[in-house]
């Protein structure tokens, strides 16, 4: 029993602690309406308390547990410690889903909030485990899968609230997680279906439990696996579904409830799923009492998924050195035919794909008569409107690629690149800082955006070097820190300041504001950097390799590495400023250019900044035509062509 009881105390007692903060902030709130209201019967402070706070609260309470009870059940029957409703890309869909009928098709809410969640959940879903089916369910695979449908459905999704000006500030709280009621009917709404969900899961946890004998040893004890994996995602879906049609995206809880439990000591299946909805539910009602207490009457106005993130982050990373991973992510391993194949061909179709792209983004347009070539008495004019448009997102994406390039090679992990390590999202903390404390021009932003990205990329650092940079603390801290500082940014963005629209078209990754002198800039800045990475060529190739080759070459190990990882983190401050941070093409241009066989490290930078050069500037023609003459953030436009594409490439590679 001494083995049971002290795996319980533990996540216990984080359970204890975070209630008790909870309580103490949701009584001071509470009690001058109590005070006040006896005696005096009904009035307007007593109707908030019953009908707004208490639900509020009620609420945090049960969204938290059913986010948590999702994560769990990701995290353990796809033996993958990274997976939750975020990572999976599951809220993203349901996410995307409500956007769209709520735009364009609203009677579909008549069928209810829930249904349409969770198609687009089920959606999401079956996309991700589809790809991760193919490959054993690896965690690789499946985390890799579901960040590039996440950034896809978040990049459509903004696109489609770009669009509706209107609706931009109501959908953007709602879409960062607003828990602000007026009535009962969502928290008891949310209790009869995640008791539901709860009957089920108490049917299946024999089955789950007999999972830690593996597969072999499950089977052999009569558990069918195919059938219960397809059980338990479903209830892990439905949770994660239900909760954003109620609240909007609260996705860190599903990744650190379940953490914080296995950290305090829960370790057997039942446990976990015992108390990580118990651990979420305390952090979300922590977090939403001290939100209010502390906001007063903007606690309604701001988004309580981004306050989350904000409190849950630093406590992640703090006990992320603790963590132990039993299903370790693997590195994928380069085929031996692709080191044998020349680096000649690829790179000349390359340069050549992007040449076109640059020629006709430059002299080809759409106007009010239709698709039309750059001639006649305004063709020095508008060449000089488009021209710094299209070099500056070619700059940008060639810098980006060559960051994602150096990041995964010193990491050793084909995820690392500046979006999913949260380095674009501490450019953006950066710039914010720089919008609504002193506002710069282009050269104090730029300053800003790179403190902020190296920054984050040393916390990263420092926090993952005791475990070797293993691939799954590099991306716990990544996901930690992009979560924290993007909370940070949203809750600027929420506050109703004239300078957060300026925040949020920057954030879209549009250059429509880009001029000649920040295009040159841009260029230059881009050549310089690029140079000094194709320079450092022999490091990249060697550094890989290990302490021990590296030292009989002479190479300083920590140094060099440090100035490789302040390289990239320039190189992404300078791209975020034009491109802004969602565009994913630190990941892509990478994978792309190793598709195509380039494995070294010069031909594979040099892949990889023509690929993502071309794509950035493929995604700003796109983004000024096809709604002219409405334009379209090329950021977003360069998610949603190039995350379709990796997907394709994750499903058929083995």
């Amino acid at each position: 029993m001494s083995p049971t009881r002290s795996d319980n105390l533990g996540p216990a007692l984080v359970c204890l602690a975070l209630l008790c903060g909870g309580g103490v902030a949701a009584w001071l709130l509470i009690e001058p309406a109590l005070s006040v209201v006896a005696g005096q019967g009904y009035d307007t402070r007593r109707m908030v308390l019953y009908y707004s706070t208490l639900p509020r609260l009620v609420t945090a309470l049960l969204a938290g547990a059913a986010l948590a009870m999702s994560g769990a059940l990701f995290q353990h029957i796809l033996r993958n410690p990274l997976a939750d409703s975020t990572t999976l890309g599951v809220s993203a869909g349901a996410n995307l889903a409500l956007v769209v009928v709520s735009l364009f098709v609203p009677g579909l809410f008549g069928a209810g909030r829930d249904v349409v969640a969770l198609a687009g959940s089920a959606a999401a879903a079956a996309i991700v485990i589809g790809l991760g089916a193919r490959r054993g369910f690896s965690p690789y695979s499946l985390v890799l899968s579901g960040l590039v449908l996440s950034l896809w459905c978040g990049g459509l999704a903004a696109i489609l609230i770009y669009l509706n000006q209107r609706y931009l500030a109501s959908l953007f709280i709602w879409g960062a997680g607003s828990l602000a009621q007026q009535s009962w009917t969502i928290p008891l709404s949310l209790a009869w279906k995640m008791t539901i969900v709860a009957m089920v899961c108490a049917l299946v946890m024999r089955p789950l439990s007999l999972l830690d004998l593996g597969e072999a040893g499950s089977a052999a004890l009569g558990v069918r696996l195919a059938r219960l994996r397809v059980i338990v995602i479903a209830c892990a879906v439905t949770l994660a579904a239900i909760v954003t049609s109620a609240v909007g995206v609260i996705g860190f809880i599903g990744l650190v409830a379940p953490t914080l439990a296995r950290l305090s000591g829960a370790r057997r299946p039942v446990q976990l799923i015992f108390w990580s909805p118990l651990i979420g539910a305390a952090l979300l009602f922590f977090a939403d009492s001290v939100l209010q207490l502390s906001a007063g009457g903007l606690g309604s106005f701001l988004p309580t998924g981004a306050v989350t993130a904000i409190f849950g982050s630093p406590l992640l990373l703090a006990l992320l050195p603790r963590l132990k991973v039993r299903h370790r992510i693997q590195q994928a391993e380069l085929p031996r035919r692709s080191r044998r194949r020349s680096a000649s061909a690829p790179l000349i179709i390359a340069v050549m794909s992007v040449l076109g792209l640059v020629t006709v983004s430059l002299f080809v347009g759409r106007g009010p008569g239709g698709w039309a070539v750059l001639s006649g008495e305004f063709f020095d004019d508008i060449l000089a409107l488009r021209a710094p448009k299209v070099f500056a997102a070619l700059a940008s994406g060639a810098m980006l690629g060559v960051a994602g390039s150096i990041l995964q090679r010193l990491t050793g992990n084909e995820m690392a690149s500046p979006e999913v390590l949260g380095i674009s999202a501490g450019a953006t903390f950066g710039v914010a800082i720089a919008l609504f404390a002193i506002a710069p021009g282009f050269p104090g932003e730029f300053a800003f955006a790179a403190g902020g990205a190296i920054s984050v990329l040393a916390i990263i650092l420092l926090g993952s070097r005791r475990s070797n940079f293993a691939p799954e603390r590099v991306l716990l801290a990544g996901i930690a820190l992009s979560a924290m500082v993007d909370a940070v940014v949203g809750v600027l963005s929420s506050t109703g300041d004239p300078r957060a629209a300026l925040l949020m078209r920057w954030m879209s990754g549009s250059t429509y504001l880009v001029n000649g002198t920040i295009a040159m800039s841009e260029v230059a800045l881009g050549a310089a950097l690029i140079a000094i990475a194709l320079a450092a060529r022999h490091w990249l190739d060697i550094l890989p390799l290990g302490p021990a080759p590296s030292a009989a070459v002479g190479i300083p190990l920590a140094g060099s590495r440090l100035a490789l990882f302040g390289l990239a983190g320039l190189m992404t401050a300078a791209a975020t400023l034009t491109v802004g941070p969602l565009s994913f093409v630190g990941l892509m241009g990478p994978h792309f250019a190793r598709e195509l066989g380039l494995t070294r490290a010069l031909p594979q930078m040099i892949g990889a900044a023509l690929i993502g050069g071309g794509l950035m500037t493929a995604a700003d023609f796109l983004g000024r035509t096809i709604a002219a003459p409405y334009q379209i953030p090329a950021g977003l436009v360069s998610a949603l062509i190039g995350a379709p594409c990796l997907m394709l490439l994750l499903g058929k590679k083995r």
